[in-house]
């Protein structure tokens, strides 16, 4: 059935040929840009907004489609760039491109779609909306394993998933850009862009010490207590980081990983990276603020997870402990389990929903 859909332009190849199925499919098409962010308050690196809108631009002039840039600007500050820099002040490790996804992306674009008339939203996510045929849909992984994104989508509810619309899900990379050179877009060969674009070409560090003040505390071995050295602050460090603590290997060059943080005295610790770290591997944790797309679970039982982007689905006992907290047994131990980020819950290939990690 011919639609009326707002295809979220990024600049890339990928959501480039979503547009361009959905065009082959008869589909009445706007293309958009999301200005989110544009390095106003010059933090250091590149952000390359200017160049993504002129390539959006030039592939909607190829298909022959309105192209409209959408400010989202100060709602992305509110709710994506606020939210990270209030999780990493305090000693968490949030995960903006979930929270963009759910709040920006299919929130308030969403919401303006369907003001201005449109029937849904189309992406270049690599995952793919299945109808249940009763009204109601379910998310499963892209079919492409490299490149599925369905993790990024943990955290969307039924009705941000009927106004999804994921042409490219049942693709493998190599055919999209097949697609792509096939049909003369003018980004084929564009190379995928890197993290969030507000972030650019930043580290993290880099970008964090530009807003969240230094906050030093001492380097501490978990396993005797001994100060290692100075960090600057705990926002700089996550579970399981094992590059950039900023101290030495031993002399038998065994690396130390990040196994936890003291808010007391503002410690970091860390240990040897070997599976009996004190604190690095976990088989028990707690989520909270669970997400369902459908209908939530509400009874124990066996389900799996990705504890992470690109992990394989690790079997899990999920038992919940209110409408919005459960404890998780996973049947073999995980590795650096971060609070403040998001465990995936599966059936299968079927994303069920989400939670933050405790």
């Amino acid at each position: 059935m011919k639609e009326r859909l707002l295809v979220a332009m990024s600049g890339g190849v990928d959501s480039s040929v979503a547009a361009l199925l959905l065009q082959r499919q008869g589909h009445d098409l706007v293309g958009a840009y999301m200005k989110n962010w544009i390095n106003e308050d010059q933090v250091i690196g590149h952000c390359p907004w200017q160049q993504d809108i002129e390539d959006a631009r030039a592939v909607c002039d190829r298909l022959g489609i309105e192209f409209q840039v959408v400010n989202l600007m100060r709602e992305y500050r509110e709710r994506v760039v606020a939210y990270l820099l209030d999780g990493y002040a305090r000693g968490l490790t949030p995960n903006p491109d979930i929270m963009c996804n759910r709040e920006i992306k299919f929130g308030v674009f969403r919401a303006w779609a369907r003001d201005h008339g449109f029937a849904g939203v189309a992406t270049g996510h690599y995952a793919q909306r299945v109808d249940r045929g009763d009204g109601t849909y379910a998310l499963a992984e892209g079919a492409d394993r490299n490149k599925d994104q369905s993790y990024f989508l943990a955290l969307l509810n039924q009705a941000q998933l009927a106004d999804a619309r994921f042409p490219i899900g049942h693709l493998a990379k190599p055919a999209v850009r097949q697609l792509a050179r096939e049909a003369g877009l003018p980004n084929a060969e564009k190379k995928d862009s890197q993290g969030i674009c507000f972030i650019g070409e930043v580290r993290m560090q880099d970008f964090l010490r530009a807003y969240v003040p230094d906050a030093p505390g001492p380097i501490v071995r978990a396993t005797d207590g001994k100060v290692l050295g100075e960090h600057r602050g705990l926002h700089f460090y996550t579970l399981g980081q094992r590059k950039g603590i900023g101290i030495p290997s031993n002399t038998d060059h065994q690396a130390y990983v990040v196994v936890g943080k003291r808010s007391d005295d503002r410690a970091l610790l860390v240990a040897f990276d070997h599976p009996d770290a004190p604190g690095l591997f976990q088989r028990e944790v707690r989520v909270h603020s669970l997400s369902w797309i459908g209908a939530s679970v509400a009874r124990p039982g066996r389900l799996e997870g990705r504890v992470r982007y690109r992990d394989p689905r690790v079997a899990l006992e999920f038992v919940p402990e209110s409408a919005t907290t459960a404890l998780i047994r996973f049947a073999e131990p995980q590795r650096g389990l971060a609070s403040g980020q998001i465990l995936a819950l599966h059936d299968g290939p079927v994303l069920l929903g989400g939670g933050v990690y405790l």
